[in-house]
Formats: structure tokens, C-alpha cells, sequence
């Protein structure tokens, strides 16, 4: 397993941010684009706030594409909006080169076909191929949109789909497993003491990745685990 431990979130944040810096400036470097999926939550959020503020000047943001690796059903304003989250931390404040957001306000079935046109127009008619995927996980073992025992754990032939997620009488969008397996690497941000449990059993347990969707991230050369002290404290072996 591939596990950072940092002492704190915000060492966290800023680890994940250098990350996000050298992982930019390589995929530019060699393929003339870097093309990143954004996370939801209090982490990234801290990540992109630190981007902004001191790494500014060192990425070549018009060569950075931002992708959502999921979104809540709702307008691009509305204070629920990974991206409305996104933008307000970073996307406001440096020149990207471009931002691809699934768009929450259609109909759920409608803004999923319509992301996958955008995939497919930018990436090829292949498998999308993201230089970067930032994900975090929840207390449940999700990831992304991917919650437990949901319709999208089992899709393989499309690389975005809405997820009925019943028990918070919600749909969510989401990229599917191959997508976040197809990635040339994939960070995990995942702070607090309430992720303990839930980290645990998705680095150490047994228990059918179904019920623990992040469990199914398995890109080639496995994720990186970024983790604070706290959500580290369940682990046998945290340093």
C-alpha cells in the first residue's frame, strides 16, 4: 500500500498540492497537456485553496483541463456544487486552460450522456485516460459517487452514469470504476478521525468491495493514499 501519513489536514493539503504541481508539470511535459479530475469535500477544497495561493506562478495552468469526478444533482450555483466549490477555491483565481463540469442541472440521465460526449470529444472515442484523479472517500467506504451496493459498481461499458443513491433519496453523477482504474495515478485525500473505520477496512479488511466502493480503485501501480494522523489511527501499521 502506498500511505503518506501526514500529522495534520492541512500538511495533508499542502502535500497533496505539491503533488498536484509535479504531477502537472511532468504530464505537460511529456504529452503537452494535463488533464486532472477534481474531488468534493473539505480536503480538496484546502488543496485548491493552497494551489491558488502558492503555486500560482508554478504550473502552467493554460495546459490544465479540470474534470469532476462526480457532481451533485444540482445548478453550478448552488452551495451543494463540487464545482461551485472547485471555482470559488482556484478556478477563479488562475487561467486553466479549460473546466469540464457535468452539468448537475439537467436531468440526471441527460447531464451523464452529456458528459460523456464531452469525455469523448476531448479524450478520443476510447476510455478516457486522466493524467490525475483526486478522490476522498466517505464514512461508508464511497468514493466519488460511487456509494455502496449502488447501479454504477457494476457498469463497465460507460464512463459516466447518474447513480440513484436511495438511501439519500438522491441521483449523483459519477465516473464508473474503469474510468478511475484507467488513470495514470490517483490520490486519495483523506482526513478526520470519522474516516478511521472506513480506511481501515478498505487497506486492511476483507469485506466485498461492493460495500466499500473505493476498494475498487485499483489503477496500474495502485493509488496513493494521502491520510492525516487521525485517519490514519485505526491502522495497524499507519507510518
Amino acid at each position: 500500500m502506498n500511505v503518506h501519513l501526514h500529522e495534520t489536514p492541512e500538511q495533508l493539503a499542502e502535500a497533496a498540492a505539491r503533488a498536484f504541481v509535479e504531477r502537472a508539470a511532468e504530464a505537460i511535459a511529456e504529452r503537452g497537456r494535463f488533464a486532472v479530475a477534481f474531488a468534493g469535500g473539505s480536503t480538496p477544497k484546502a488543496t485548491y485553496e493552497i494551489l491558488a495561493r502558492d503555486h500560482a506562478e508554478q504550473v502552467d495552468w493554460p495546459n490544465v483541463h479540470v474534470f469532476f469526478g462526480d457532481e451533485r444533482t444540482v445548478p453550478p450555483d448552488h452551495g451543494d456544487s463540487n464545482y461551485r466549490m472547485a471555482r470559488g477555491a482556484l478556478l477563479d483565481r488562475v487561467p486553466v486552460g479549460s473546466v469540464h463540469r457535468m452539468r448537475g442541472e439537467l436531468p440526471p440521465d441527460e447531464a451523464a450522456a452529456s458528459y460523456e460526449g464531452e469525455l469523448k470529444e476531448f479524450f478520443g472515442g476510447e476510455l478516457p485516460v486522466l493524467d490525475l484523479v483526486m478522490l476522498g472517500i466517505g464514512e461508508d467506504g464511497h468514493t466519488a459517487s460511487l456509494f455502496p451496493e449502488t447501479s454504477a459498481l457494476e457498469v463497465t461499458d460507460r464512463p459516466v452514469v447518474a447513480n440513484p443513491v436511495p438511501k439519500l433519496d438522491t441521483t449523483r453523477l459519477t465516473l464508473t470504476v474503469p474510468v478511475l482504474n484507467a488513470a495514470r495515478e490517483v490520490h486519495f485525500l483523506v482526513a478526520g478521525g470519522d474516516k478511521a473505520e472506513a480506511l481501515e477496512e478498505i487497506l486492511e479488511g476483507d469485506a466485498d468491495p461492493r460495500a466499500y466502493p473505493a476498494k475498487l480503485v485499483r489503477p496500474t501501480g495502485g493509488p496513493i493514499w494521502m491520510v492525516d494522523r487521525a485517519a490514519a489511527g485505526s491502522l495497524r501499521d499507519p507510518a
